[in-house]
């Protein structure tokens, strides 16, 4: 993660950095889960969804298990993978083979070097290497200045996955389970992989899939986004587990897609009527504070307090016409 965005405006770079120490935090704020929602949930037999500490900004994990080893979906931040190790011992001896990173961003990959010190395998789709390299080590190094757990770690940069792939999909399959790892296009960022389980209907979506608040479009490519949402669509599943958020059925990516899709049109169709941003954003030294950008009733999960500034990054895809993860850049 960068610790700035390279964009055209002073107000915009300064909402940019904003955005992104709010995502190092606690990505995009909800109250925690409650008390009666459990943190480690099986939702197959061998299959258990972690939620993440939303107050230390931690992804969601999930824990799955092949015959003689676990596979962990996201690396986390180097404090949520130690919770998840401990977890872990409560539900199974099995050492963990494989940490599949979703994407690039710190929340799911800047655990790696605590997982690969235990001895695991990280692995991600192949683009993944190329948003690190694009984007480190500055995000590292942004992190390292205000989380302890990532500067403990004394490392100069993101450790990037041991192990990539481009053939999709990738497989890991033994005697009692089969893993699929897909790759349906630009989302969330360039690199967004999804886990896929066809015998138990389970699909693991990292943050191109949340179910809320969640979505940060920093680097997404906005327009995209329903594009890829309905890709994942055709596979069969009944059992959605988002990178942020708490667990769910196809309703989850039905949402998410209504979300993506409402906001791209509520904006092109303001900048087809000549409005300006300013006349459907307002800003607040310099930072998106409100919007007049109204949604569906099916979209409001994902609605949250970042809105305005989604409205603005929405704004300036279109209007530059290319992804906002372009705008942004990078190296």
């Amino acid at each position: 993660m960068p610790a700035r965005f390279k964009t055209r405006s002073c107000a915009v770079r300064v909402t940019a950095a904003a955005a992104f120490a709010a995502l190092l935090s606690v990505a995009f704020w909800v109250p925690e889960s409650s008390a009666q929602e459990s943190r480690l949930q099986e939702v197959a037999p061998g299959i258990w969804f972690r939620l993440g500490e939303r107050d230390q900004g931690h992804c969601n994990n999930t824990i799955i298990e092949m015959a003689d080893y676990l596979i962990v979906i996201d690396a986390n931040f180097p404090s949520g993978a130690n919770l998840v190790m401990e977890d872990i011992k409560s539900v199974s001896s099995k050492p963990v083979k494989y940490v599949f990173d979703t994407h690039h961003h710190g929340d799911h990959l800047y655990g790696n070097p605590v997982w690969t010190k235990a001895g695991a395998t990280t692995l991600a789709y192949h683009t993944v290497l190329q948003e690190i390299a694009r984007y480190e080590p500055q995000g590292w190094q942004s992190a390292a200045s205000s989380r302890p757990d990532v500067a403990e770690l004394g490392l100069a940069t993101a450790e990037p996955p041991m192990e990539v792939f481009s053939q999709i999909p990738h497989v890991i399959e033994d005697s009692t389970r089969r893993v699929e790892f897909h790759f349906f296009g630009w989302a969330h960022t360039r690199g967004d992989g999804f886990a896929y389980l066809p015998n138990e209907g389970v699909l693991v979506t990292g943050d191109a899939i949340t179910n809320g608040p969640f979505n940060f479009m920093g680097h997404g490519n906005i327009g995209n986004w329903p594009n890829v949402i309905e890709r994942a669509k055709r596979l069969r599943f009944d059992k959605v587990l988002p990178g942020h958020g708490p667990r769910g059925g196809r309703e989850v990516l039905d949402g998410q897609q209504a979300f993506m899709r409402e906001i791209h049109a509520s904006v092109s169709s303001a900048i087809g009527s000549g409005q300006s941003l300013a006349d459907f954003v307002t800003m607040t030294d310099g930072s998106p504070t409100a919007t007049s950008i109204k949604l569906s009733a099916a979209a409001q999960n994902w609605v949250g307090p970042s809105f305005p500034l989604q409205v603005m990054f929405t704004y300036e895809e279109i209007s530059q016409g290319k992804p906002h993860g372009e705008i942004v850049g990078g190296k």
